[in-house]
């Protein structure tokens, strides 16, 4: 499925663009749509594999995975600290528990990958610790992103920026300071390709909490490819995020959210991801390119523009006035820009009301 056969292709300026096996993400080009798995497999093979072929079917560009275990992530302990409580969907659970629960098994991921190509989708991941990246070296990955909620962690940065891969770095909670620590820690251990999303790290994102106009803020400050990654349950952020030049979009994608599970409820179903799909593509047809005069739809109606003519009978001699010349539609006659020098002037020849006025009628 080829998502945007249509989109105006325009030569990139590297400088400001990431390449994932070797496709050019940035300004110019159409977005790049990534779906995210996530927990939405329940620890189910079959239903990772059939939530590619969803992404797939959706227009997705990529597929993304997480690459922890509930191990690497925290500890397995019931300490009140390591108990989420904090207003959100997993309040109640622990933290080891929900990780144990929410996990892609590793063994999966390879297998997984090579699916994703066959349909011509990249794959990659999130990994949270050192032994994930090395991990998932031994893949091949193309790319990695670097979750929100790790984007201060230093060493994870450095281990990620190291394999030379380019980077996606969702920004969530992180202040100016912090987006611009990463960016620096990244750059200077060997990653010249960075992307920055947008994110509101809430799950599900409240619409009124997007602050989306920070999308044209972060490109003007980076001069990077910037996207959203997005966790509201419909398409008018990904849609106003392109507006924005964001060319990178994250969405979580779930088989249905009725299966219950840990992601499900801020997760887009597929008919609902293939019209976000459909959305942004129509949203790029409509940015287009900076251009001013008609346009090949509109060329033929410039004969409906304003132009000067006869609107009286006019006698050979006769001096031109606004009571016999008027500037109306439509366009076959000389220009309005040129009524002083009309007016100025005398007719050469007799003008019956209603002719359009030419050169070869003014003496």
């Amino acid at each position: 499925m080829n998502n945007h056969q249509n989109f105006p292709m325009n030569k990139p300026d590297l400088k400001h663009h990431i390449e994932i096996n070797n496709r050019a993400i940035g300004p110019g080009q159409p977005t790049y749509i990534i779906a995210e798995i996530s927990a939405n497999h329940h620890q189910d093979f079959d239903r990772a594999v059939e939530l590619i072929h969803l992404a797939h079917r959706s227009g997705a560009d990529a597929v993304k995975l997480q690459t922890y275990t509930a191990d690497t992530l925290t500890l397995d302990s019931d300490q009140p600290h390591f108990r989420i409580d904090q207003g959100t969907v997993w309040d109640g659970a622990r933290l080891y528990d929900l990780y144990k629960q929410a996990y892609t098994p590793w063994e999966w991921q390879p297998e997984l990958l090579k699916i994703a190509n066959q349909f011509g989708m990249d794959l990659f991941s999130s990994p949270f610790d050192a032994t994930a990246v090395d991990f998932l070296e031994t893949m091949n990955v193309p790319a990695y992103k670097i979750a929100s909620f790790e984007i201060i962690d230093v060493p994870l940065l450095r281990k990620v920026a190291a394999t030379g891969k380019p980077v996606i770095v969702s920004t969530g909670m992180a202040t100016i300071d912090e987006i611009e620590q990463a960016v620096d820690v990244l750059r200077t251990n060997g990653c010249d390709q960075i992307a920055l999303l947008k994110c509101t790290s809430a799950y599900p994102s409240p619409i009124d909490s997007m602050n989306l106009s920070t999308i044209a803020d972060l490109k003007f400050r980076f001069q990077i490819p910037i996207g959203l990654s997005d966790h509201t349950l419909a398409s008018q952020a990904p849609v106003v995020s392109v507006c924005l030049g964001a060319t990178i979009i994250e969405k979580h994608l779930t088989i249905s959210r009725d299966e219950k599970g840990p992601d499900s409820s801020f997760s887009l179903e597929p008919s609902e991801f293939a019209q976000m799909v459909d959305s942004v593509r129509e949203a790029e047809k409509t940015l287009g390119s900076v251009h001013y005069g008609p346009t090949e739809s509109d060329k033929n109606n410039r004969a409906f523009r304003r132009s000067l003519f006869a609107v009286r009978d006019i006698k050979a001699g006769e001096k031109f006035t606004a009571d016999n010349v008027r500037s109306i539609r439509p366009g076959q006659g000389l220009e309005p820009i040129h009524i002083d020098q009309v007016l100025q002037s005398n007719a050469t020849e007799s003008i019956p009301r209603g002719t359009p006025l030419n050169w070869r009628h003014v003496a």
